[in-house]
């Protein structure tokens, strides 16, 4: 490839605004930290996170929230564990993409198709558009219910016979929340001070949301209601619930903790930010600072939560017969604990949490999209192109009173699910390419320990993608076309949340 072809191949429209001399100026502080201790490498890096974030809101939305709080509620403690060994094997997957994307300054999608295949670029793109089309209704489908329990609460309810009042504020509260992130998303798009707002609005969203959650458990924690031995056990002791579907809940959480549109996002969030070959520790730093922390204290918060209130040792809970992980929804979870905080208050702490995740989800979907189409049909980046096709899931907005049809999920989680696996070994071979990647593959045991726990990482989603396949096609189509009903919609996965 000519030095021209290659130039214009790493080129993003955001890219082009930056202020060299600015640019020049962080890789000399960048490069100054090099060999320095720890603690002296965080300081550096504190003020200079950001695409992560975006990982982190596209992680952290309504598949989180759902797999949270079943998990605390049927579960109690013994699944804290689970979250972070799954985002700890998905941090090290998406090291290796930064390490591959900044050693060659190239998008993520021209070196898939040049170094590994043409089809398997063009599936891997694909794949991330429909998966996060159809999980796009899942977060509207959070907000519309955390919208109508805020009305509920305020003392708004349906007349008899009737469920006009119901549809309008769900759709009022959806409608609000597309043009809040059309908003953001297409600053993000335009200019550096947009890429910045957008980051500095999914700190303080994501922070937020924390807080929420947060002061559940302290109230809970003043109550005398946490057990820490169990939440200690929880988190090292590894348990597998003596409960049926518990081991397939475990493999499936941990093979698919990261989705198949955080893949393809996270390669372009670095590249609109400027980032070369000297922003590597930056990047690593980034993914455990703020995708891998607060992924961590966000899903224990809410667990927690629910098993401190809802979830009665050993096994059984306070929800009912009736209610099961299929059926049970995170607004459910804030009906349910009215009382924490009293009996209005502790609803609208959960429902704004939940609103929260919701957001900083869509706006990442949204972002992901205005990428990967522009790439899917080799157009060349232009803002206008951009802020088009970050349109491409606003569809999903209709989520937040209509369920989509039970053959798209299907149809979804079968391409994602195939192509997480796929995409992941194809990560591995180009970051242990020495031809491509030259000293950037790196040596000796560093070398070996990355390699296992990319392997174990590349085995797990094996695992969990057969998993979910199992559960989110085969079994739906089973019911599809046998005696039995197809009850329940797929669920949201917390990768593209």
């Amino acid at each position: 490839m000519s030095q021209e072809s290659k130039n214009k191949s790493a080129g993003l429209p955001m890219t082009k605004s930056w202020d060299p001399e600015k640019v020049r100026q962080e890789e000399a502080l960048l490069q100054g930290l090099e060999g320095k201790s720890l603690i002296t490498r965080i300081r550096g890096y504190f003020n200079l996170t950001g695409p992560a974030w975006a990982q982190s809101a596209m992680t952290l939305g309504a598949g989180s929230a759902a797999a949270s709080v079943v998990a605390g509620a049927f579960f109690g403690y013994q699944l804290l564990w689970v979250q972070p060994i799954a985002m700890f094997l998905g941090v090290f997957m998406l090291a290796a993409l930064s390490n591959i994307t900044l050693t060659k300054g190239e998008r993520a999608y021209l070196i898939v198709r040049r170094e590994i295949h043409p089809g398997l670029a063009l599936m891997w793109a694909l794949a991330t558009v429909i998966a996060t089309v159809i999980w796009h209704f899942g977060q509207y489908a959070l907000l519309g219910g955390a919208f109508w329990d805020l009305a509920n609460v305020a003392g708004i309810h349906n007349a008899p016979e009737s469920n006009t009042t119901e549809t309008i504020v769900r759709f009022a509260g959806g409608f609000l929340i597309l043009g809040v992130n059309i908003y953001l998303t297409w600053n993000y798009g335009s200019k550096p001070k947009g890429i910045k707002a957008y980051e500095v609005f999914l700190r303080w969203m994501i922070r937020l949301v924390m807080l929420s959650f947060l002061i559940v458990v302290i109230v809970q924690i003043t109550e005398g209601k946490v057990d820490w031995g169990r939440i200690f056990k929880g988190f090292f002791t590894f348990q597998i619930p003596n409960q049926e579907g518990s081991l397939t809940t475990i493999l499936g959480a941990i093979g698919a903790a990261v989705g198949i549109n955080m893949t393809f996002l996270y390669p372009y969030s670095i590249l609109a930010k400027g980032w070369g070959k000297h922003h590597k520790g930056l990047a690593r730093y980034d993914l455990v600072a703020t995708l891998f922390v607060p992924y961590l204290i966000l899903t224990s918060l809410i667990i927690i939560g629910m098993a401190s209130t809802m979830h009665q040792p050993p096994f059984g809970t306070i929800l009912g017969d009736s209610v099961t992980t299929a059926n049970f929804q995170p607004v459910d979870a804030s009906q349910s604990l009215g009382t924490v905080l009293g009996t209005s208050l502790g609803r609208i702490v959960f429902d704004l949490g939940f609103m929260g995740m919701a957001c900083g989800a869509i706006s990442a979907h949204m972002i992901c999209c205005g990428f990967t189409v522009c790439e899917m049909f080799g157009l060349e980046y232009t803002p206008a192109r951009y802020r088009l096709f970050t349109l491409t899931p606003a569809i999903g907005v209709l989520g937040v009173m209509i369920k989509s049809p039970i053959w798209l999920p299907v149809i979804a989680s079968a391409i994602a699910f195939t192509m997480l696996p796929i995409a992941y070994i194809s990560f591995f071979i180009l970051n242990n390419n020495r031809s491509y990647l030259g000293a950037a593959v790196g040596r000796g045991w560093k070398r070996t320990v990355v390699n296992v726990i990319l392997l174990i990482a590349v085995i797990m989603s094996l695992i969990g993608a057969s998993i979910k396949i199992k559960s989110g096609v085969i079994d739906k189509i089973g019911k599809l076309f046998g005696n039995e009903p197809a009850k329940e919609q797929v669920e949201q996965e917390g990768n593209g949340s």
